[in-house]
């Protein structure tokens, strides 16, 4: 064979195998991330590990029980099955939901709102314990570790949020009211403030539930969702503030429904990738084929930030995000 025959074949045989590596379009997460009805997605990043904590979207009575999933890369993700069900929580006996995860000293802590209280019931916010992300969790106290209902805020939707002095607060509130708490380092009671009370409550204009806290360049951003959780207007908006009590005055929407998507985008968190000024936005929509309240799906996108540091509005997607890990940091 002649020598420029011979190459030409050896250019098409290398081309035919695939392109040299680097030259291929990303490989997306796609929206949703799993299959499934799941809501209110808790994620956190656990020895370079993407973990998702949702609610198991369905009816009340059967909402009994949570799974978790974790991804090496945001688009390869596994299913961990019955992390903790009612029959670890006894007094819980129906609609577990809206988790909150944290490590701490090599121990994982998942907090949990139970039964759907109303004033005289039992439930409340609860917290277990593992020394595995993906469980088996174990019931700390017994009993909800706020159980009772303070400032109009019914004991859900709570978030665990650690500020840069190591102290730990607890945002937590639906019905239109949201309290912040100082827990104890052990997570099994609370702190009272410096005159002594122990619930403040930090409600901003519009807040439904849900709600969320991060710090970026020194910033307290406080996050929440807006709107009937079964309905279109369902969204997320967002304050910033020089300090985790606020006053927190509401700068706008950043996450809500698009008629070409999907409808009722929110119920959120926020990754935040260690060391890199980089943040993910996990969140709940319901397909639009969809009808039943409780068929929600879990789904991602960037979060981005102008030059004053604004959140940018989010453009809800079926591609979500580029496979990122966080092994080569």
């Amino acid at each position: 064979m002649k020598p420029v025959v011979f190459l030409i074949s050896l250019l098409l045989i290398i081309k035919s195998c695939g392109e040299p590596a680097g030259t291929h379009d990303p490989v997306y997460s796609g929206n949703p991330l799993f299959d499934g009805w799941y809501a209110d997605p808790a994620s956190r990043i656990y020895n370079d590990t993407f973990w998702i904590f949702p609610t198991y979207s369905d009816y009340y009575h059967k909402q009994v029980f949570f799974d978790c999933f974790s991804s090496p890369d945001l688009v390869n993700w596994t299913r961990h099955e019955r992390i903790i069900d009612t029959t670890e929580v006894q007094w819980a006996d129906s609609a577990m939901w809206a988790p909150a995860s944290v490590e701490k000293d090599g121990k994982y802590y998942f907090f949990f709102a139970a039964n759907d209280m109303y004033p005289g019931d039992i439930g409340g916010i609860g917290v277990a314990v593992s020394d595995r992300p993906e469980g088996p969790y174990k019931d700390m106290l017994g009993e909800p570790l706020i159980g009772e209902i303070v400032n109009g805020a019914q004991p859900i939707d709570q978030y665990v949020f650690q500020d840069a002095d190591g102290t730990y607060y607890m945002y937590y509130g639906g019905w239109g009211r949201c309290n912040v708490v100082r827990l104890k380092d052990d997570f099994t009671g609370l702190v009272p403030f410096e005159d002594g009370t122990y619930y403040r409550e930090v409600t901003p204009e519009n807040y439904v539930e849900g709600p969320f806290m991060f710090i970026r360049d020194g910033k307290y951003y406080f996050m929440w969702s807006e709107g009937g959780w079964t309905g279109p207007n369902y969204r997320v908006a967002y304050a910033i503030s020089d300090n985790p009590f606020g006053p927190f005055e509401r700068k706008g929407i950043i996450l809500q429904q698009d008629p070409e998507v999907a409808r009722g985008a929110g119920h959120h968190s926020v990754l935040e990738v260690p060391g890199e000024d980089e943040y993910y936005i996990v969140y709940h929509r319901r397909p639009l084929e969809e009808t039943h309240r409780n068929h929600r799906v879990v789904c991602i996108e960037r979060l981005e930030f102008d030059s004053e540091g604004n959140i940018l509005p989010v453009t809800i997607t079926f591609t979500g995000v580029p496979a990122r890990t966080l092994t080569d940091r």
